[in-house]
Parts: structure tokens; sequence; C-alpha cells
């Protein structure tokens, strides 16, 4: 068998520590050393680690069959069940069919208004020349976006409850996806029966709307709505209770913290990059004005969106891609064995010379259509790509627009330069001190 290049590692861990003591800086190091395609183990698992658009392609796009989501993703299954980021398959793919129509573009026009409204609400609440953490700020404002978009005005005074169990199952996963051993959440460990509570009293909420609905005593146009009308084409058939509780917590916990990081770290670097946040400014205010943003301002917002992406590629919130061979496979005349966890590095892609000059650099112009012209589609994967290409791309694409927007209208970001920045790679790739900024109104 030829196998990939890679470090030899602990005779025991293999490159476990070097990984656990900096994920990030060692996927970008194998690069450098070894290639675009690294072997190595995590203990006994033996991991090849994929650094090339191309490679992408093959796993995620050309040969999907050949692959699994893997057994880490089990480990987030006690928050969000059997939903779509989860399940394979035709199970996954009845489902797929079955939400596709709810995301698509004409769809989300009619959330533009909901979005916007929630971002000038929260803006207004900011406090000029005062200090806040941006980060943490982003999840409360995405969180009730992420709620008013999937249950309406249903959410109301039970947000109260929502917010706290939705950050203590979203630390549990994290630190579940972390652990040297997956303990079954049967075990009562402290840790597990915080996330069984957080779980009981997200599902209480959850089920409680979907109960009002089945009844006729609430109705409304968002996401539950469609997903609770919506029916599989050769079937007929609808969902029931059970799956869609599944699929709304799985958009409720995946979607709101993965948007809430793009727009922290966006944040981040137009804080750090004045003549690019005012240039971003004079383009809201020229398109949008002194009203609230509405959808047809949109395409017209060309350099915050490649910003946006520029803020994506240095910091993918999807900061890798993690797959496990269903059978044995070759990829570049490499052997790649039944069981090998494969991962394509979304970060490391991202930052890959050939197709990134200077890619530590913050440049939007990058995503300029002259400058895109002949770069691999896959050298950019923002949310993945092939089947399961993430089905709330648009919509998280929509509302970073329409909050960055807003927000830029209001306020001008500057850096608190004595506070750290260090991007932390959980499920989703976070500040591990958080991100300060100080406010200055416009």
């Amino acid at each position: 068998m030829k196998k990939p290049p890679g470090p030899r590692g602990h005779w025991l861990l293999g490159s476990l520590r070097e990984r656990r003591r900096d994920a990030l800086g060692f996927y970008l190091k194998m690069r450098e050393q070894y290639g675009d395609i690294v072997g190595f183990r995590l203990g006994t698992m033996p991991v090849v680690m994929l650094s090339h658009p191309k490679y992408a392609k093959h796993v995620l796009l050309d040969h999907p069959d050949r692959y699994t989501k893997g057994g880490m993703p089990e480990r987030l299954r006690p928050a969000l069940g059997n939903g779509l980021l989860l399940s394979e398959g035709e199970f996954w793919l009845r489902q797929r069919r079955l939400m596709q129509p709810a995301f698509h573009r004409e769809r989300l026009a009619g959330l533009v208004e909901t979005i916007a409204a929630s971002a000038e609400k929260h803006f207004a609440g900011w406090q000029a020349q005062s200090s806040l953490d941006i980060a943490a700020d982003m999840l409360k404002l995405t969180l009730g976006i992420a709620g008013k978009g999937l249950f309406g005005a249903e959410l109301g005074g039970k947000a109260d409850a929502v917010g706290p169990a939705l950050a203590v199952a979203l630390e549990e996963a994290n630190r579940r996806l972390l652990a040297f051993f997956d303990v079954p959440i049967s075990v009562p460990t402290p840790s597990n029966l915080r996330l069984r509570s957080a779980v009981k009293a997200l599902d209480e909420v959850v089920f409680e709307i979907i109960e009002q609905r089945r009844r006729g005593q609430s109705a409304g146009n968002d996401l539950l709505t469609l997903l609770m009308e919506a029916r599989d084409e050769e079937s007929g058939a609808a969902m029931d209770d059970r799956q869609l509780r599944d699929e709304v917590m799985t958009l409720f916990l995946a979607g709101h913290e993965t948007t809430a990081s793009a727009l922290a770290w966006l944040c981040y670097l137009l804080a750090s990059h004045p003549e690019e946040q005012e240039r971003l400014r004079a383009e809201a205010l020229s398109v949008v004005g002194d009203r609230p943003v509405r959808d047809a301002d949109l395409p017209r917002l060309e350099r915050l969106s490649q910003a946006l992406n520029e803020a994506m590629r240095l910091y993918p919130p999807a900061w890798g891609i993690p797959r496990a061979t269903r059978v044995d496979d070759e990829i570049d005349g490499y052997d790649v064995p039944r069981r090998t966890l494969v991962f394509v590095s979304t970060y490391v892609i991202h930052r890959h010379p050939e197709f990134w000059p200077s890619p530590d650099v913050f440049d939007p112009d990058r995503f300029s259509k002259q400058r895109s012209e002949g770069r691999p589609r896959h050298a950019f994967l923002p949310f993945g790509t092939g089947q399961r290409t993430c089905i709330g791309g648009s919509f998280a694409t929509v509302e970073s627009l329409v909050t960055m927007a807003t927000l830029l209208r209001r306020y001008r970001l500057l850096p608190v330069q004595e506070h750290p920045v260090e991007p932390l790679p959980l499920v989703v790739l976070r500040a591990k001190h958080g991100i300060m900024v100080r406010l200055e109104r416009i």
C-alpha cells in the first residue's frame, strides 16, 4: 500500500498531543511539511488530512457514497437527534428533499424584514463609547433571529428559558466532541446531567409550539410552518413531531452559532482595518440610507459580500469537514483504507498559498469577479460542497448582510488593542478569549 506521507508520532498517542495543543497550527504545519495529503494517527485512529481543492471535491462531490459522517458526530446526537446534520442514507435524502424548498432564496426574502427589525432593535441597545465582547453579543442577536425565523412570535417569553439551555447544550456538545472518551449520555455524570436538563428544557418549548400548531391554535410565516407543510414528493408523507423537533434543534443550535461566528470575525477584521470599514459604511449608506434593509438591497451590497466571504475564508465557522471511509478508497495514488478518518481541512484550504497569495492578509478584493476567475471552485468551502452542502447557507448569508449593513450605518467599530484574539476550533470556530471592540456612534 502507498500511504500518504506524515509524521511518525508517539508510539501510542500518535499526533494526539500536538493536535490537542494547537489544532489549527498543527494542520497548517502538516501541509507545509508533507504536502496536500497527510497521514497520521490520533491514538489508534488513522487519519488522512486533505488540504487541496481537488481532494475536497473527490470526497465531498465526486464520491460521497464512499464516505460516512464518521463516529465523531455521534457525540452530538444527544442534543441534535437525527436531524439533517447527522442523519445519513435514504433517511437523510428524504429529509433533504422535504426541507430544501423552505430554504429557496425566494422564501428567504420574506424573512429579511424580520432580520432587519431584530438587528435594528438589538443595536439600538448598544451604548456608545463602551466596549463589548462582539462574539458574545452576536450570539445573542443570532439566537433571537433564529428563534423568530423558526417560530415567529411564539417563542416570546420562552426565550428566557431557551437562551441558557441552548448555551449549556452548545458547551456540552463541544466538551463531548473533544473528550478522549465518549461517555454515553445515559451515564449520570455531572456534565451529562447538565446536558440532559438543557435538552429537556428545549424539548418542552419546541414540542409545545409544535403541538399548538397541530391543534390550529397558532400559525406563522416562519420556517416551522414550512417544515410542517412539507410533503415527500414520492410518498406524500410529512415529518412527525420527533423529526420536526430534531430538524428544528439542528437549525437552532448549529445555525445561530455559525452565523454569529462569521459576524464576530468580520467585526474583528473591520475594527482592525478602518479603511475597509469606512468603505463598507459608505456602500451601506448609499444603498440603504436611513431606512431598514430590504431584500432588494442585498445584491447591491457587493463590497460587503466580498468582505463577508473574506472573513469566512480566514475564519471559516465550519473549519473542517470530517468523514470516514465506508470502503477502501484511493486519492491521488494514495491508499485510504476503510475505517480511516478523512479530514477535509477547510481552514488550511482557505490559506493554501497556491490559491490565496499572502493568505493571512485580509483582502476582500480576492472575491472580485476579476480575481476570482480561474480559481478552483473548491478552494472556498464556507458551507461545504456536494450533496451535503449546508442547507442554511443562503439564510446565513442573508442574515449576515442585513445585520452588518444595519450595524455599519449606526456604529464605528474600534479595536481594543490589549485584548488577545485567538481562534478556538470547537464545533464552530470561536474566539478563545472573545473579541472586544469599542463602539463609536456615527
